[in-house]
């Protein structure tokens, strides 16, 4: 197993990716918490083990020294993130090479002007968007029909595709310009909303709208990295703030990129707050569907339902000529649910596999508080959605009760008289 101290800054992109990947593998990585930017880098000690003097660095635990954030992610990763042949083995490091060479630079070109990390250049600024496009028209073609980019589980590949868009999500890929790059968008929210993704980066909230360039922001971000003390307690008086832990500037641009992730982040509101709350308790239905047979459950659901402020839809899966392997098409279910957690407390669901491997469908009925399609009250759930057609069931024809016992109790057969084959509730 993989060991030894990484170096970095806190929050630090590059960093998450071998962070994430020893989540995967348990390997045993610590980072250094006496390591200070722009101090210890420049140190003679330090230099004499990472000559560039770059973070991320990494020192094994037998004395030897990385300082590529790829390698040293391949470093501590296991054989499943590497890839389980010589050939993905290949792809991952195809992908590698694509994260660093065609969305990087796009990415950096189009974030950092507008955080203030770089001056603003109009013709670069404008090129990167459509570079961007470009790259994610690739991706989008590639994962129309893949859960992952390489193989059936996340690798190395993954990892490093979504640290390295981690901001291009965040900070600038609004809702109508990812509205094209579905499959891209969902397979970013599957990476990371993966428990090991979220132990290094915490919550991600994708773009809600893009912030505006100000060129002023520039001038302030090289005034805030002036490197002397005296100075920076001259700016804080200034600016009449209390003084905080100092934070030395990378010489190269993508340094002040965390902090100001975190400063801009948006405090998150239910969606579901500005809807009447009716009589019809989620929580209460959710424990007796869990602890009750449905025979029980089905008719406790018609008994307390409250129609004027919550409605059943159907959801039909567009693309089920697409489908290959069953338990690929229950991780697009899987994957789904876990980019909607957040809508969890108001909303239930059943949603089922009829058929067998490659002749597959993936219907299911869902409930939630309001009468309007839910996910249009939250960019955030805007994300496998329109890969589904939907339909408002009436909660008072025998049809829709016969569908409901059907999808709740995981019985009976498609359109297509294809059995059910297995389920996933969200709840």
């Amino acid at each position: 197993m993989a060991a030894g101290t990484l170096y970095t800054y806190p929050e630090n992109f590059r960093a998450y990716k071998a962070l994430v990947a020893a989540q995967y593998s348990s390997a045993n990585v610590k980072v250094a918490t006496n390591f200070v930017f722009g101090e210890t880098n420049k140190t003679e000690a330090f230099l004499k083990k990472f000559p560039s003097g770059k973070v991320p660095a990494f020192e094994t635990s037998c004395g030897k020294f990385l300082n590529d954030s790829n390698a040293i992610a391949y470093y501590v990763s296991n054989q499943q993130l590497r890839g389980n042949t010589d050939f993905e083995k290949s792809e991952v490091l195809q992908w590698l090479g694509f994260a660093d060479n065609e969305i990087l630079p796009s990415a950096c070109a189009w974030v950092f002007p507008i955080l203030g990390i770089m001056p603003y250049n109009k013709v670069s600024f404008e090129k990167a968007k459509e570079d961007i496009k470009v790259a994610l028209n690739v991706l989008n073609t590639h994962l129309r029909t893949k859960t992952f980019l390489v193989g059936e589980r996340i690798t190395l590949a993954d990892i490093s595709m979504a640290c390295t868009m981690l901001y291009v999500y965040t900070k600038v890929l609004d809702p109508e310009f990812r509205k094209p790059f579905i499959h891209v968008t969902r397979w970013f929210t599957t990476v990371v909303n993966q428990p090991q993704f979220k132990a290094v980066a915490g919550e991600t909230k994708l773009c809600d709208k893009v912030a505006e360039v100000d060129p002023k922001k520039f001038q302030q971000q090289q005034g805030k990295g002036k490197d002397t003390k005296k100075e920076q307690k001259k700016e804080e008086k200034k600016e009449q703030k209390k003084p905080q832990p100092k934070k030395e500037k990378e010489p190269e641009v993508e340094l002040d990129l965390a902090d100001e992730a975190l400063a801009m982040e948006p405090k998150n509101k239910d969606p579901f707050d500005s809807l009447p709350k009716g009589t019809f308790n989620m929580d209460d239905y959710k424990r007796c569907y869990s602890n009750e047979d449905e025979s029980v459950s089905v008719p406790y659901f018609w008994e307390k339902f409250d129609s004027e402020n919550y409605s059943i839809w159907m959801g039909e899966y567009k693309y089920n000529e697409e489908l290959s392997k069953a338990f690929m098409s229950c991780n697009l279910i899987t994957g789904m649910f876990q980019r909607l957690d957040k809508m969890r407390k108001q909303a239930f669901a059943s949603v089922c596999l009829f058929g067998e491997d490659n002749n597959s469908t993936i219907s299911g009925i869902w409930v939630w508080r309001g009468q309007e399609l839910a996910f249009n009250l939250c960019p955030d759930w805007q994300i496998d959605y329109e890969v589904y057609d939907w339909k408002k069931l009436d909660p008072s024809t025998e049809e829709t009760k016969n569908l409901v016992k059907q999808y709740f109790s995981w019985t009976g057969t498609d359109k297509g008289n294809r059995k059910f084959n297995q389920g996933k509730i969200f709840k």
